[in-house]
């Protein structure tokens, strides 16, 4: 079989129209790759007949109208967490292992209403909780390219599937770093988008003032595309901006050409800044620290202004994050009861404590049970004033003190992660270790802005590593520009 590992969407599109290829022949190719790569165990559940005739239905479009849709035949898998109608949504728990979605996430029925075949569902950390996809109730995700470290988390699953071209495009969830460190560990791109573009209807919540629907994707213009596709205003969800939606990927291209019509410059210097913080924290890998280092010093010979600023309040990030968002998590995951859904134990009790008990104990894993007992812990009466309320405080200093950033710079530069990707069960027995890895991405979750993580580097334990980009909040087409422009520089 020929193997289509397209370039972009846009190469593939170029194929269907002059008929070089079909979204069956291209489904076929997919469906293969899955079999043939079971053992990373990315996927949950394969939608292989429902692929198939959607598949079928877009091709004899083409051939009846030559006509394409924005999104004709891609090939996308979603994680575990996005409800698609008919079919399983478990969020990879034993609590919800028989939940079929009565109804579909916009942004799910966005990427449908443009042609998109949606192959299957995604292997992640249990209700998106970790940071290395060892929390599933179905096993660990294994990274491809080393299967004995992990493929980061929450979204896993959903990161190896673009890794190893098991589909084309893949959306994730991120809730604190869930997209942008498992594209971190797996050498590919991943795009947080600023709080609110898009909806959040049909996602089984974490932590609602955090969560996010994410893009993974091999490139750029892939990246522009899908989230043109499903941005925007949605009657659904109150707390999705009612903004216009840039066409993200067309001005990608233009961007590109300033780039290669200067001698490799941007028309216009930027400013840079960078956490020095961030860059001397202990935790961070001193070969990841250098290659920062070098990579600022590329940059600032290119013309452009990279800056050290203060930033104080890194070492309250991941408290601050962790208080706030077990806080939702104990709320938004005390619907699973057993009651009206979630799992039931067939066991006879005296009170109504003792069924939730029984019900919760048996469906929910360690982690998700941890992070539950965590947040209710802070939500109690003796300790709300002291830890949730003092949270709420400095993510509003945070934000705050972002705004003035942004004042003086264009973007902020930090790394994705303190190290590559981990082995399995080296941070298992230390859940404060395996939290502190999300140091560097928590910030832009607590801050509501739009965060990329572009895989620039290679450590000479063989692992990729990447740079994350941020900047204010909604400016998402001059992230993907200037990303463009970084990843120009990685060579």
């Amino acid at each position: 079989m020929v193997l289509f590992e397209y370039e972009s969407i846009a190469a593939y599109h170029k194929e269907l129209k002059n008929g070089s290829t079909t979204c069956s022949a291209v489904v076929e190719f997919y469906l293969q790759q899955i079999t043939q790569n079971r053992h990373l165990n990315a996927f949950v559940e394969v939608f292989e007949q429902s692929a198939r005739e959607e598949a079928n239905r877009l091709d004899k479009q083409i051939a009846e109208t030559g006509h394409l849709l924005p999104l004709h035949g891609v090939v996308v898998g979603i994680k575990d967490v996005l409800c698609y109608k008919g079919f399983r949504t478990s969020a990879s728990s034993r609590m919800l292992e028989n939940f079929i979605a009565p109804y579909t996430a916009s942004a799910v029925q966005k990427l449908l209403n443009a042609g998109a075949i949606i192959i299957g569902t995604l292997n992640c950390d249990e209700f998106a909780m970790g940071s290395s996809n060892e929390n599933s109730c179905y096993g660990p995700t294994l990274n491809a390219l080393d299967n004995n470290r992990v493929p980061g988390g929450s979204s896993g699953g959903s990161a190896v599937a673009v890794q190893a071209k098991l589909c084309m495009v893949t959306l994730g969830t991120d809730t604190g770093g869930s997209v942008r460190q498992p594209a971190d560990f797996c050498g590919i791109i991943g795009l947080k988008p600023t709080y609110g573009r898009i909806s959040r209807y049909g996602l089984i919540a974490y932590a609602s003032s955090f969560d996010q629907i994410g893009i993974l994707a091999n490139n750029l213009h892939d990246i522009g595309l899908i989230l043109e596709t499903i941005a925007g205003a949605d009657e659904f969800d109150s707390t999705v901006a009612d903004r216009p939606v840039p066409p993200y990927s067309s001005n990608l291209s233009g961007f590109d050409s300033d780039i290669s019509n200067n001698g490799g410059k941007s028309r216009e210097p930027l400013k840079f800044a960078y956490f020095k913080e961030a860059v001397e924290h202990p935790s961070l890998d001193p070969e990841i620290k250098a290659s920062l280092l070098n990579y600022f010093d590329r940059l600032r010979n290119e013309g452009h202004t990279v800056t050290a600023v203060d930033f104080t309040y890194l070492d309250y990030i991941v408290p601050t994050y962790y208080i706030l968002t077990t806080a939702e998590a104990s709320s938004n995951l005390s619907r699973f009861d057993g009651v009206r859904y979630g799992r039931r134990e067939d066991v006879k009790v005296d009170d109504l404590a003792e069924f939730y008990a029984h019900n919760r104990s048996a469906g929910f894993g360690s982690e998700v049970k941890r992070r539950i007992m965590l947040g209710s812990f802070v939500l109690s009466a003796g300790y709300y004033d002291a830890y949730f309320t003092k949270a709420q405080q400095v993510r509003r200093e945070l934000y705050n003190q972002t705004q003035l950033i942004f004042k003086d710079f264009d973007v902020i530069l930090s790394p994705t992660a303190p190290t590559t990707a981990f082995r399995f069960g080296e941070k298992t027995d230390d859940p404060i270790e395996m939290y502190l890895g999300d140091i560097y991405t928590v910030f832009a979750n607590l801050t509501g802005i739009p965060a990329i993580s572009l895989p620039i580097f290679w450590h000479s334990n063989g692992m990729p590593y990447g740079l994350q980009a941020m900047t204010n909040r909604f400016e998402e087409l001059s992230l993907l520009k200037v990303s463009e422009l970084l990843v120009h520089y990685k060579n």
